[in-house]
């Protein structure tokens, strides 16, 4: 007996337990991560949870368009980010829009006035010498201070070597983080106490006397100096509201107080002498791996022909200091944001900065020295205002729409589909709480927040997801029909009902993709979250919809159609089976002549 050709909507013999299993484990394995990570809710958007959103537009100077890229837009964002968090804002957002745009989101309880002023200004940078600097706040032993009757720097010089006789062993000759003699005295801003230097050597011994005239002094009156010693004695930088005020009204050719934080994240307290270099000295900075000298990851400078001779001038002076006399703060919107050592004066134009950097420390530097090179303006073209009140009243809106919608399409499926619901319900709860649980693990992963166009996206979702549900139940229905039994047409049905699904899904993704593309703002929330539960879909009905419908035709109450299953073939108006017709038999005898 030959067996029958296999069709070609035929399909293999599916494995439902196989497919179930690995959206099972999937399932419990971004539960558990979500409840690691400790995110367990969705980061709500600006206008859900109530704050400030701010648009920045960049705006180039004369012969400056070039300067508007990329790097540039990132380097500001990274900037503003520091500012807007030095305010003790937690989980502010501060992301580029298009190519010159920065949106600056501000959650509630953040003076918006005083975050304006904070974002909104251009990056200064400047290099000044280090007259005096110790730990700031619980951690500090002392209090180096300028004096107000004589030089400063003489009297913070005295105070930080006796502070640094301690600690002379521990110095090291990498210049690397914490290389300084006293963590007390001349501890590291942001891992610094590195090197600047074409040869390294290590910090110059503690009990060295500078030489006369050598040590950078503040400028101004003893007046002016008695106010610089009460603003150092006073500044906390452990506390946000003091990092915001230090340096304030200091002009570059000000001697000034400011904080930094070092390699073990505390915060250290300096007293800086007047700008020697500004940053648009700086011709180009960038990172390097320099692998010939073994140095690691190094940050190189080359300065224009006047910032070179500058830069070889306060580098000269600080070399025949001791530390922390030796070193230069290079400050950027009045925070120290590296402290590296000089041991020789540097001339030739350019400068490199190395000691125990890893490559994003490095790029960073590099970044925030270019960035001073090429100084950035922008026009703050809106300034939204969202109250928590508003944005809780929106999202409650939101989400009793997306119940309503929910509700009705399981009533549909109830009236229509009766027993297959069941399958797409479940399925519907599969896929909301896999968008539920990636949403939340978005949040602090790539900074994803839900926003109220974000929610529209979801509910919009449901509508997709549900159809996906109907075509495949459509075309076991439609098997039914032509006289198939159950089991049989749930698999032959699903080739056609896959090409579909996928066509539909493809489309949806389509234009979420390009929405998201080409508009900006919260617009791409909607976008962003309409493409997710689109590739979800497509997950969901080909690892669950699919393998739980093959598990229910094996039942009785399917595979029998009974009434209330939805696939009762009376109902369905089923066609009787195919039967091949037969010819009548004669019976045995002679054959009449007549009828031959």
């Amino acid at each position: 007996m030959v067996a029958p050709k296999k069709g070609k909507n035929a399909s293999a013999p599916s494995r439902p337990g196989r497919s179930l299993a690995l959206i099972l484990i999937a399932i419990v394995a971004l539960t558990g991560g979500m409840f690691a990570s400790g995110h367990t809710t969705p980061r709500l958007g600006i206008d859900l949870a109530g704050g400030t959103s701010i648009t920045l537009r960049a705006v180039p100077e004369a012969g400056q368009e070039s300067a508007i890229n990329k790097t540039n837009m990132d380097t500001a964002v990274d900037i503003m980010e520091r500012r807007v968090n030095g305010l003790g804002v937690s989980e502010a957002e501060v992301q580029t829009q298009g190519d010159r745009n920065i949106i600056v989101n501000i959650p509630k309880g953040t003076n918006s006035e005083e975050a304006r002023q904070q974002v909104g200004t251009t990056a200064k940078l400047y290099f000044r010498p280090v007259v005096a600097t110790e730990l700031s706040g619980a951690n500090a032993t002392g209090s180096p201070s300028p004096s107000a009757t004589s030089n400063p720097s003489d009297k913070a010089t005295d105070k930080a070597t006796d502070k640094a006789t301690d600690g002379q062993d521990k110095a090291t000759d990498e210049g690397g983080a914490g290389s300084t003699p006293s963590d007390s005295a001349s501890a590291s801003a942001t891992g610094q106490g590195r090197a600047a230097s074409d040869a390294l050597k290590a910090d110059p011994s503690p009990s060295a006397k500078p030489s006369d005239g050598a040590s950078p002094s503040p400028s101004g009156s003893a007046a002016g100096d008695a106010k610089l010693q009460q603003q150092y004695a006073a500044l906390d930088c452990t506390k946000a509201a003091d990092r915001a005020k230090a340096g304030d009204g200091s002009k570059p050719g000000d001697s000034m107080v400011a904080c930094g934080q070092n390699s073990q994240g505390q915060w250290q307290k300096y007293v800086l002498g007047p700008a020697s270099v500004d940053g648009t000295d700086i011709d180009k900075s960038e990172a390097v791996l320099n692998t010939q000298t073994g140095a690691g990851w190094t940050v190189t400078m080359k300065f224009t022909d006047n910032g070179g001779k500058k830069f070889a001038d306060i580098t000269g002076k600080l070399a025949k200091n001791q530390s922390p006399q030796n070193q230069f703060a290079i400050v950027l919107d009045n925070e120290v944001v590296s402290d590296p050592y000089v041991s020789q004066a540097l001339t030739g134009g350019s400068a490199e900065i190395s000691g125990n950097f890893d490559q994003e420390e490095a790029q960073g530097l590099a970044n925030m020295l270019s960035y001073g090179a090429l100084p950035l303006t922008f026009k703050e073209d809106s300034v939204t205002t969202v109250t928590a009140a508003l944005g809780g009243e929106q999202l409650k809106a939101g989400l009793i729409a997306g119940a309503i919608g929910l509700v009705l399409v399981v009533l549909y499926l109830l009236i229509y589909y009766r027993g297959l619901s069941f399958i797409a319900v479940t399925s519907l709860l599969v896929s909301a709480g896999l968008t539920y649980v990636i949403m939340s693990l978005l949040g602090p992963t790539i900074g994803f927040a839900l926003n109220l166009p974000a929610v529209c996206g979801a509910i919009v979702a449901i509508g997709i997801t549900a159809d996906s549900f109907i075509v495949y139940f459509e075309r076991v229905r439609d098997e039914i029909r032509e006289g198939r039994t159950l089991r049989p047409a749930v698999e032959r049905a699903w080739p056609r009902a896959r090409r579909t699904i996928l066509v539909s899904d493809f489309v949806s993704f389509l234009a979420a993709a390009v929405l998201f593309i080409v508009t900006v703002g919260k617009v791409q929330g909607f976008a962003f979250t309409l493409g997710l539960t689109t590739l979800l879909d497509v997950v969901v009905v080909f690892l669950f919809t699919k393998p739980l419908l093959t598990l229910m035709a094996r039942r009785k109450f399917f595979a029998s159609g009974h009434k209330w299953s939805g696939l009762d073939p009376k109902s369905l108006g089923a066609k009787p089976p195919l039967r091949r017709s037969r010819r009548t038999s004669r019976p045995a005898g002679p054959v009449d002549p007549k009828e031959a």
